[in-house]
């Protein structure tokens, strides 16, 4: 790669918001380094696939997307990176039109990596991570997404994310402050916080959560900040607290539940029981009746019997929540739940995955109705959709307008009805 001289370049990120944000922090670097954005009608001279290994379906997905980036662009330099080249860097050098490969922390270091003659790959042991890279993303005029925190100590039976992303770390208050002052002076309005486990803030700087949203809070020129999915045992009743009645933040959690069986809780290794769950949604809705709560649940895991299915079931359906992320269970190469021995077959996963998906829209659906005729504020983004736009309030009610392009990037104060409401039946 020394003496490349071509210069333009574009990314194709799969996966989580965090990927987003580094991705977009990532392209900044290069342009710094006299790189530019390669147009649409262009064929960039290097394309950079960030890629994602949630599950196998994901690894499948970046698999296509390097075929389809190398049939599109069969000139360019092609590289490729994220939490999948992390795991699986031996698979990925040999698929055509591969170039360099880089695992998950090694893509910050991408323009020096460029200039490296005779590198194919750089994989740093996850074991040994220790920086933190802060990340952003800019490109979006409304919502940013901010990089608190990277890694993970949880190591759950099902997850490769620790393997993939290291150990957990994270930014200073101080830093992170700057960096939202940054997206303000930008004309940012909402950020949301993300991370891999965000609630483990404090980690690397002796700091905590808690103390960095209090921090958050005092930052001017910020309308919103949002938390993205943080571990129930890691949201503490101070921190659900402080939410109802800070100043920027959103009645809005993200909380993973996984299952509603204790039992399978445990062969998760998960670090909550039920009844720890229970007690945080009814906090929340005590003290933030009209907070958004999300919540993710995998169906069909190693061990889920029908019946302890069943009682995650009971015990979900019983939950003062908005929203559910149903995921169906994938076997993960190195993982502990291999060793369980009760599999669930794909036919049943795919029944248990619609039950959930359809309790999820009946509650979205409740949600919706029980703020209607309530006021709300919006801050409306830029797509315009066959002569509407959309924007999220507060509570993240998607909400609709004619389209309007004074509104773009501006909060609005708006009675919420059956009109403008979207995507819901009510």
């Amino acid at each position: 790669m020394s003496g490349f001289t071509y210069r333009t370049f574009a990314f194709y990120t799969l996966g989580c918001k965090l990927n987003f944000a580094e991705s977009s922090s990532i392209g900044r670097t290069l342009i710094e380094t006299g790189f530019r954005k390669a147009k649409s009608t262009e064929h960039p001279d290097i394309c950079i696939v960030n890629t994602c290994s949630v599950t196998d379906g994901a690894d499948k997905k970046c698999r296509q997307a390097i075929h389809k980036i190398h049939r599109e662009h069969p000139n360019a330099y092609l590289v490729v990176t994220g939490c999948y080249a992390q795991l699986k860097p031996d698979e990925i050098i040999v698929i055509e039109g591969v170039d360099l490969v880089l695992g998950a922390n090694d893509k910050f270091i991408l323009p020096d990596a460029l200039n490296q003659e005779g590198i194919n790959r750089i994989v740093s042991d996850t074991r040994k991570l220790t920086p933190f890279f802060s990340s952003c993303s800019f490109e979006d005029r409304t919502r940013y997404f901010l990089k608190v925190q990277d890694g993970c100590d949880y190591f759950c039976t099902y997850c490769t994310i620790p393997f993939a992303r290291g150990r957990s770390r994270n930014g200073s208050i101080k830093d992170l402050c700057a960096e939202a002052s940054e997206v303000a002076s930008q004309g940012g309005k909402e950020i949301i916080l993300t991370g891999v486990n965000i609630g483990d803030f404090g980690k690397t700087t002796g700091e905590s959560f808690l103390d960095l949203i209090k921090a958050l809070d005092e930052v001017e020129g910020i309308e919103r900040f949002r938390i993205s999915s943080i571990e129930p045992d890691l949201l503490t009743d101070e921190i659900i607290t402080f939410v109802a009645k800070s100043k920027r933040f959103a009645p809005h959690f993200h909380i993973p539940l996984q299952s509603g069986c204790d039992d399978v809780l445990k062969l998760m290794h998960r670090h909550y029981d039920t009844a720890l769950f229970a007690h945080k949604i009814k906090l929340i809705k005590e003290i933030i009746p009209d907070a958004f709560i999300g919540v993710d649940v995998i169906v069909g895991t190693r061990g889920e019997t029908p019946e302890f299915f069943d009682a995650s079931y009971n015990f979900i359906k019983s939950l003062d929540i908005s929203e559910l992320h149903v995921f169906s269970y994938s076997e993960r190469a190195g993982t502990a739940a291999l060793r369980i021995p009760y599999v669930v077959k794909p036919q049943e996963k795919k029944r248990r995955s619609q039950l959930l998906l359809d309790l999820s829209a009946s509650k979205l659906s409740n949600f919706y109705r029980s703020q209607i005729g309530t006021s709300r504020r919006v801050l409306w983004e830029a797509a315009n959709r066959k002569g509407e736009m959309f924007g999220f309030t507060e509570n993240y009610l998607k909400l609709k307008h004619t389209f309007d392009n004074t509104h773009i990037n501006n909060i609005e104060d708006i009675i919420v009805n059956s009109y403008n409401i979207t995507e819901v039946n009510i």
